[in-house]
């Protein structure tokens, strides 16, 4: 069968390719056409535009880049009714994808499959109507999302597992977690941006310095970040700066400051107690924001997936060294370590030991067979 993929960023690029593989290894006849990057390019099949000429995130960029969006989604939508695939497979981004799964569903008889479905549960929750319109199936990679879609919105999903559960698994199975220091490590998780790491990152080092005699201080490095940017940061300390090894780090790290976002997630994965630390700008704002448009209690996945506070989130006013430091004292040793330890294991129980691509796969093509009878 034939599948089009459409992906907007790296983390995309990855969970496609593994669903690639995951689909040809049930159809060993798959061609595959797609919005993607190296990874999926590597499984296979025709790339028809880099998710970097798409990945254009925040207002201003989008709106100084709004001719060259327009012109992909263009030809995005004719490529699609040219080759017409079995079925069209969207990977998260949904600014670009909800509109490409609008047209597909107005203009042709293509089935359209969401893999990774957007956070409206956080933001834009309007785009249900969109969803439940244009949208055949949708594959969740977060249980709590099951509720949300079934329960609220009366949409049926198919929750198939988490992948980044998957890919940590893989990595403890495989790997060998000896210590290469006879000091403990705490590592810094600043983000993957720019913005981010300037905003987070002196702030934790600052809060993470009372440590420094007794522990190694370690900043993972992010993916697409030059080393030259965090010197800024790290120059003449004792710090640690390593890129490309972010699981080898927490498999080793005693305790975490980690920035929201995915990475919460694999520290918890990892039993890493954290502390989650995210400057917002204009903090009395940003806690407004929060409190009157977020739908979600909390930011950290960690926390959306216990359904309760497992970690402590240190945003907006309460972000400061001061806090930072105090939460970090206290995961280091003592009740509230194995308090949150405890928390960990219920995420994991959640989450579930099922391979997600394997799953998504075996549904579509189930689904598939059954729409092309």
């Amino acid at each position: 069968m034939k599948y089009y993929l459409i992906v907007g960023e790296a983390s995309g690029d990855l969970h496609a390719s593994h669903l690639m593989r995951a689909l040809k290894d049930i159809d060993t006849e798959a061609k595959f056409r797609f919005f993607g990057g190296d990874l999926m390019t590597a499984v296979g099949g025709e790339r028809v535009r880099h998710y970097k000429e798409l990945a254009y995130m925040g207002f201003i960029p989008v709106l100084l880049h709004l001719p060259t969006i327009l012109r992909n989604m263009k030809m995005c939508k004719q490529d699609i009714v040219d080759w017409q695939p079995d079925c069209l497979i969207l990977v998260d981004y949904p600014g670009f994808n909800l509109q490409i799964a609008k047209y597909v569903k107005s203009n042709t008889s293509i089935p359209v499959y969401y893999y990774i479905s957007p956070k409206i549960w956080a933001w834009k929750e309007y785009r249900i109507k969109n969803i439940k319109r244009d949208v055949d199936e949708l594959f969740s990679i977060l249980p709590f999302e099951v509720d949300f879609f079934e329960k609220k919105h009366h949409y049926p999903i198919h929750y198939v597992g988490n992948p980044t559960a998957d890919e940590v698994r893989e990595f403890l199975k495989d790997s060998s977690t000896k210590e290469d220091s006879s000091l403990k490590i705490i590592a810094l998780l600043a983000g993957s941006r720019k913005q981010e790491i300037k905003d987070n990152l002196p702030a934790m080092l600052e809060a993470a310095k009372k440590y420094e005699n007794d522990y190694q201080i370690v900043v993972a490095g992010a993916p697409g970040i030059e080393a030259a940017y965090y010197q800024q940061f790290v120059q003449g300390s004792e710090v640690k700066l390593v890129f490309g090894q972010t699981y080898q780090l927490l498999s080793r790290a005693h305790a975490a400051l980690v920035t929201s976002g995915t990475a919460t997630l694999e520290t918890c994965l990892f039993g890493v107690p954290q502390v989650v630390c995210y400057k917002l700008p204009i903090p009395p704002v940003a806690d407004f924001v929060r409190k009157h448009f977020l739908k979600v209690k909390y930011v950290s996945l960690v926390n959306l997936v216990a359904g309760r506070e497992v970690v402590t989130e240190l945003l907006g006013r309460s972000f400061t060294v001061a806090n930072i430091r105090c939460e970090l004292d206290k995961i280091l040793a003592g009740e509230a370590r194995e308090r949150m330890l405890s928390g960990y294991q219920d995420v994991k129980r959640a989450l579930g030991d099922e391979k997600a691509p394997d799953n998504a796969a075996r549904l579509m093509i189930d689904r598939l067979k059954t729409y092309l009878k």
